[in-house]
């Protein structure tokens, strides 16, 4: 294995790096590091989780020097906020140790801020396409000396419809730059992009974690389950042996705010992220998770993108995936930097022409869920859950924490708040027989 010192990178960033444990570099960082490093434009074929913020990220702050001149000098373009703070936190730290300022730029959160950094000089900007065109057509933002340009995520660039604006953006920053894109897959309209902005770029491909490589260290596994037996079942799970950090995918945002508010009445140190929460709220859930303070986070598909967490061990689907893109990204979570992972996966009775359509795509080989309860035996044995385990935590009696107004409180079934002394529910549904909805 190389590690960062080996790849001709200043001492200062090695040090930044070594100061957070990082001293091996990533295959994808071994590939562009010594080629960004002189200023070769590269496009590199990668998904997040395999390291490729480092890849693009060193040679950009690298190549700036250790003590540029105030200004935009480095624009890191990506998809969405979760993204931006993300990548924005990695370049911080690794100008943490020469006086380089990194900005991060995005909707959702006031412009003063943003604006009070360009002001200072901030030299490196990490953006959304939106907030980067508007804060430039304000002229508050001036990309006229950035030579150096990241696009992050390129094809969800392009389902999201951001073609356009990255367009206007290449027209805002010099001729003769410095261009780094990253890409999952390489559709048409990203390679014809590259092509019109970019100058003889080297392709690569770094070991994908979402393909092959998930296959080894992520186990997955698929149930049919009652709608109403779902808690109890994922509380269960919270429970099994070894389980540190887990991310629960629903389909809808009432469905991850009434999940997160279950989990919190049975004991659990839940957050959410989804879309109705505020900027400042998603930040905050997503901080407690990174850091342990939470371990349980509930997140919708939109909201997900920034979850870049080594120590997940659980991906629990409360509702299938639409299709086996999203099913990838979501285990993808699980399983990170070599770790193993478990991959859960809940399909409703009407949603089994979905699995169908996934498993036959991944070829898993399972075509049919195994249906399962709360009480089914193989629960406990396939995910190590101790025996007796029930869906509450009895280290957390109700009584030792403050009643909740009825209003924040999960509704329960026909919209009835649940009280907070009552028992977890049971569903009893005799096996093999199917549960009326």
């Amino acid at each position: 294995m190389t590690t960062f010192a080996e790849l001709g990178i200043d001492q200062d960033i090695v040090d930044a790096l070594a100061s957070k444990g990082i001293v091996d570099a990533f295959p994808i960082q071994e590939q562009t590091i010594p080629l960004g490093l002189p200023g070769q434009d590269i496009i590199g074929q990668a998904k997040t989780g395999t390291g490729k913020t480092f890849g693009f990220g060193i040679p950009v702050v690298q190549r700036l020097g250790p003590n540029p001149e105030p200004g935009v000098k480095a624009l890191i373009v990506v998809p969405t906020r979760e993204l931006a703070v993300q990548v924005y936190e990695d370049i911080d730290m690794l100008t943490s140790n020469r006086p380089t300022s990194v900005v991060a730029i995005y909707g959702g959160k006031a412009y003063e801020g943003q604006i009070d950094q360009l002001k200072a000089g901030a030299q490196i900007v990490v953006g959304t396409p939106g907030r980067l065109i508007d804060l430039a057509n304000q002229r508050l933002l001036d990309l006229s000396h950035a030579t150096e340009v990241v696009l992050d995520e390129a094809d969800k660039m392009l389902d999201l419809g951001f073609l356009a604006d990255i367009e206007k953006i290449f027209s805002k920053v010099p001729a003769v730059r410095h261009t780094q894109l990253f890409s999952a897959t390489m559709p048409g309209p990203i390679v014809a992009l590259a092509r019109r902005f970019m100058s003889n770029p080297i392709h690569m491909r770094a070991n994908d974690p979402d393909e092959g490589l998930t296959q080894a260290n992520i186990k997955h596994l698929v149930y049919r389950a009652h709608s109403l037996d779902k808690d109890e079942v994922i509380a269960r799970i919270l429970q099994a042996e070894g389980r540190e950090k887990a991310v629960i995918f629903t389909r809808t945002k009432r469905a991850a705010q009434k999940l997160v508010d279950e989990l919190g009445d049975r004991g659990f140190n839940a957050a959410a992220v989804h879309g109705d929460m505020s900027q400042e709220a998603r930040e905050r859930s997503m901080a407690a998770f990174k850091a342990g303070k939470k371990d349980v986070l509930i997140a919708t598909d939109v909201a997900a993108r920034g979850i870049d967490v080594n120590d997940v061990t659980h991906v629990i689907n409360h509702t299938i995936p639409d299709d086996e893109k999203t099913y990838l990204h979501r285990a993808g979570r699980t399983g990170r930097a070599g770790r193993t992972g478990i991959a859960v996966t809940f399909v409703d009775w009407d949603d089994v022409h979905k699995w169908a359509l996934i498993n036959r795509a991944l070829e898993f080989g399972q075509p049919e869920p195994t249906e399962t309860y709360s009480s089914s035996p193989h629960l406990f044995t396939d995910l190590n859950i101790p025996e007796g385990t029930k869906g509450r935590l009895v280290t957390a009696p109700k009584a030792a924490r403050p009643p909740r107004r009825e209003e924040e409180r999960g509704s329960g079934c026909r919209g009835h708040p649940r009280p907070a002394s009552s028992p977890p529910r049971r569903i009893v549904v005799g096996r093999g027989s199917r549960p009326h909805r």
